[in-house]
């Protein structure tokens, strides 16, 4: 470890000390895990701005949330911080064998895709000893929803339960949508909901066939939103309005007129 990581694990221990912030010291790992999914999205958040410092930052403070869950654990006589970076040693080194063992029976070149099937099947030789007995186990129900169901159908095509092509997830998308707006009709508010997440389903998988990662072009999307909305809340006063002031039609034309301010202007 270097002397700055060795600080920074100093520096955890002694706010849980008895002399430490009692703020830190009252923390569980229940009580933290808000803290830790912050932490994550906002590094998320620094990779799509593209800028090094954020990124940086951020990553310091996932790392904090880490060596805070480590340091409770180790008062708990559960493991420590050295636990997790051997255990994690140990494991990337097992499940790269083709980089690090060159001179095994399992060091022949590999593609990408090749190294991913790789890496499942170690996996669930990993699974069978924690007792799991499903391809779809290990998934985690705290994932955002859209994140979740992408991992879920990669998981179940990698065991071959899959479209051939992309047609008929396609296909899918456009059966989903007309059994939504029949349940829309009908007034079925059961059914509307169950459609209403087939549909986003289908769509997920499309994404999937895509290589995109719907979680990702959602986020895209909510900012472009946030970005043209906000221009026609400044345009609109520029004008001496507001845009609840407006028609429909004067903010349909603002929104066009964001759209085209866009860089490369969007769809």
């Amino acid at each position: 470890m270097s002397k700055s990581f060795d600080q920074l694990v100093g520096l955890m221990e002694r706010l849980r000390s008895e002399g430490g912030c009692p703020w830190d010291r009252a923390q569980t790992p229940e009580s933290l895990k808000p803290f830790l999914i912050e932490e994550a999205y906002e590094v998320l958040e620094a990779i799509e701005a593209g800028k090094a410092e954020p990124l940086c930052e951020e990553l310091g403070d996932l790392l904090f949330q880490v060596l805070f869950h480590a340091q409770i654990a180790k008062e708990r006589n559960q493991f420590d911080i050295n636990t997790v970076v051997s255990t994690s040693l140990e494991k990337m080194t097992r499940r790269h064998p083709h980089v690090f063992a060159p001179d095994s029976s399992d060091a022949t070149p590999l593609d990408s895709k090749a190294v991913l099937a790789r890496w499942e099947e170690m996996k669930k030789k990993e699974d069978r000893n924690r007792s799991r007995k499903s391809a779809l186990d290990g998934i985690p129900r705290q994932l955002p929803a859209l994140l979740r169901a992408y991992q879920i159908q990669a998981r179940a095509a990698r065991v071959g339960f899959d479209w051939k092509t992309i047609e008929p997830a396609f296909d899918k998308i456009e059966e989903e949508f007309q059994e939504l707006r029949k349940a829309a009709a009908e007034e079925e508010k059961a059914r509307v909901e169950a459609e209403l997440g087939d549909l986003l389903f289908a769509v997920v998988n499309a994404a999937r066939f895509l290589q995109v990662n719907p979680e990702d072009a959602l986020r895209g999307t909510i900012q472009r939103f946030i970005d043209r909305f906000q221009k026609m809340e400044s345009e609109a006063q520029k004008r001496g309005s507001s845009l609840n002031a407006l028609s429909l039609e004067e903010m349909d034309a603002l929104w066009e007129q964001a759209k085209k301010d866009e860089t490369g202007e969007a769809r």
